[in-house]
């Protein structure tokens, strides 16, 4: 029987928010030592950390863990090949750290994980669906100068282009 696939990302859905609540509490423990006491917090979701700043700065600099970065890939639209680019690593060392999934990236790799993560979450609250946001990924846009918005999403600034343009779409804004 085959499920839907808002069944599906359902599935990955809460595993992102398995994901979220383990690294959140393993960075709780890491700074208990630091206070005496503190307060049992509530789960928090994969769409709550992308829109906590302070969540997100805690989590990068602790370094993001395969496991979460695994989920986060297999829910985008871009191939292993794409990720190692915008990571700035070669799909050799991807496949090394899967072997050895407790490890941790480092802070410039995570913090272009998030980006990625955060334009994969808005383009899907845009588009509704992975093969649409794909498609606009792909296609060559006039307000980007006429640049694939994927092949803007290597640097920061690329990623604010891109992420821009998806808020003016989500709002009517067309140019």
């Amino acid at each position: 029987m085959s499920e839907t696939m808002q069944e599906y990302s359902q599935k990955i859905e809460d595993k992102l928010n398995k994901e979220i609540v383990s690294l959140l509490n393993n960075r709780r423990k890491q700074i208990k030592s630091q206070r005496n006491s503190m307060r049992k917090a509530s789960p928090v979701t994969f769409k709550q950390f992308l829109t906590d700043k302070l969540l997100i700065i805690s989590a990068i600099r602790s370094g993001i863990p395969f496991s979460l970065f695994q989920l986060i890939q297999v829910h985008s639209p871009f191939t292993e090949n794409e990720w190692a680019s915008f990571l700035g690593i070669s799909v050799k060392s991807l496949q090394r750290y899967k072997v050895n999934s407790r490890y941790h990236f480092k802070s410039l790799q995570s913090e272009k994980i998030i980006e990625l993560a955060e334009v994969i979450q808005l383009g899907l609250e845009v588009f509704g669906e992975m093969e649409k946001l794909k498609l606009w990924l792909n296609t060559p846009n006039f307000s980007l100068g006429n640049e694939k918005p994927v092949s803007l999403l290597h640097d920061s600034y690329g990623k604010e282009l891109v992420a821009g343009e998806l808020v003016r779409i989500n709002h009517g804004i067309f140019v």
